[in-house]
């Protein structure tokens, strides 16, 4: 028998077990209880004792085994270290949130004044601030409005302004927005009829015209997100369809409140609304760096129409969401924006310290140019320069599982660990994830 071989536990080695209560009383473990609540414990425990039972671990180990298995929440999601290079990762939850707004968060957890004016006790307009933090960002809107996410937004412009009536569409914008859904079934679930015009390569503004008439509810711009039609293309922009007599909206996808240098071809809301379109609808934990939700800036009576409508109030925000968003609207720079602008040099010298410490231990590492990508639907065929550190393909599947929790991606058999979708100061957990994986 291998001498570092647990023999598979006897009748002996069962009693040897501890039961289960005897194992709750182990101080880590009792408050352990206290903080994450007892049956995620216990079931951490009888885990433990199954090992014991099959032989494992040593049935002395149980109570040890048992406390290195507690998660950190009492919830089930896993922090990951975002190491794949996609700066918004949908799998990971896209935009990680800043400090500001993860504080912002903690406080909203308890009782707070969400819909309560202190000064008069009364009650008051919900996620009134945050609206006014949006506005400011964006002044070329007049009233601005918060759902749950960017595809609510746009079912909600349809459900208020377009019931049983037309909703005017190019044949190259009708897109499918990720795990299946797709433009024209979620607007037809409205309720509303979709008018195609156009064609996939090119749509011109007269083909909107000859199809607006007493039935069109709106206009509809969807940003194609995440591909592209290069070639024999035409399209038409708000600034040519505005002047139609019918609203635009313009669904603009991955959530830029203003022109980014960096991604001149993705839209922001500023610049829409300032060409024309009466209303649009974005994502805030896109390019915006904040939390799930969907934004709805513009016209003030369109707007107002969408709020008051009987489904806004299924479609509303928590007040935890409405604290992040508004602490990311007027907070610091967020840590989207950062991985964003993030320097190529620096990310090189990240990269060669990052491996020149992991080699020092005899690890396989080394510094290699890599590419990063937005995801998140935007800014499709961007590339963005970066830098990784190269480990054995064999290191990812352990990294995943590891704690914290690793993402890479792999190529060419090796596991790339992209620094530009991983925060300065995680450079640390980083390594020693990767030092725990290679053993």
């Amino acid at each position: 028998m291998d001498r570092g071989a647990v023999p598979v536990a006897g009748e002996d080695g069962r009693r040897r077990i501890a039961r289960t209560d005897v194992l709750l009383a182990d101080p880590r473990l009792a408050e352990a209880a206290g903080r994450l609540g007892r049956g995620v414990v216990k079931a951490a425990v009888v885990a433990a004792q199954r090992r014991a039972r099959a032989g494992e671990i040593p049935p002395e180990s149980v109570a040890d085994a048992a406390a290195g298995s507690l998660p950190e929440t009492a919830a089930g999601l896993r922090p990951v270290i975002n190491a794949t290079g996609v700066l918004l990762h949908t799998n990971l939850g896209r935009a990680p949130l800043s400090d500001a707004a993860r504080e912002a968060v903690a406080v909203a957890s308890g009782a707070t004044d969400v819909e309560l004016d202190l000064a008069t006790g009364r009650r008051a307009g919900r996620g009134r601030s945050v609206l006014e933090a949006l506005l400011e960002r964006v002044p070329q809107a007049e009233a601005a409005h918060v759902v749950n996410n960017g595809a609510a937004a746009l079912v909600l412009a349809a459900t208020a302004l377009a019931p049983g009536r037309e909703i005017v569409i190019s044949r190259g914008e009708m897109v499918e927005i990720g795990d299946g859904f797709r433009i024209p079934e979620l607007l037809a679930a409205t309720g509303a009829r979709l008018r195609e015009v156009g064609t996939t390569n090119r749509t011109t503004p007269d083909d909107y015209a000859a199809a607006v008439g007493d039935e069109t509810g709106f206009i509809l711009k969807v940003h194609p997100s995440n591909f592209r039609i290069t070639g024999f293309t035409r399209g038409a922009g708000a600034a040519e369809l505005a002047g139609l007599g019918v609203p635009v909206v313009a669904d603009i996808g991955s959530g830029l409140l203003a022109p980014e240098p960096l991604l001149p071809d993705e839209p922001d809301a500023a610049s829409m609304l300032k060409a024309g379109a009466h209303l649009v609808t974005a994502s805030g934990d896109k390019l915006l760096g904040g939390p799930q939700c969907g934004l709805v800036l513009g016209r003030e009576d369109l707007v107002r129409r969408l709020a008051r409508h009987p489904l806004a109030r299924a479609l509303r925000v928590g007040k935890m969401t409405l604290a992040a968003l508004e602490a990311t609207l007027r907070g610091p720079r967020t840590p989207t924006e950062r991985a964003l602008h993030a320097d190529a040099g620096s990310l090189r010298e990240r990269a060669e310290r990052l491996a020149a410490r992991l080699a020092d231990g005899g690890l396989d590492a080394t510094a290699v140019p890599s590419e990063a990508a937005v995801g998140g639907g935007g800014a499709p065929g961007v590339v963005l320069p970066s830098w990784a550190v190269s480990v054995p393909e064999s290191c990812a599947a352990r990294l995943r599982q590891g704690v914290p929790a690793v993402m890479g991606r792999v190529e060419d058999g090796r596991c790339l660990l992209d620094l530009r979708s991983v925060p300065p100061e995680r450079d640390g957990d980083l390594a020693e994830a990767v030092r725990a994986a290679a053993r």
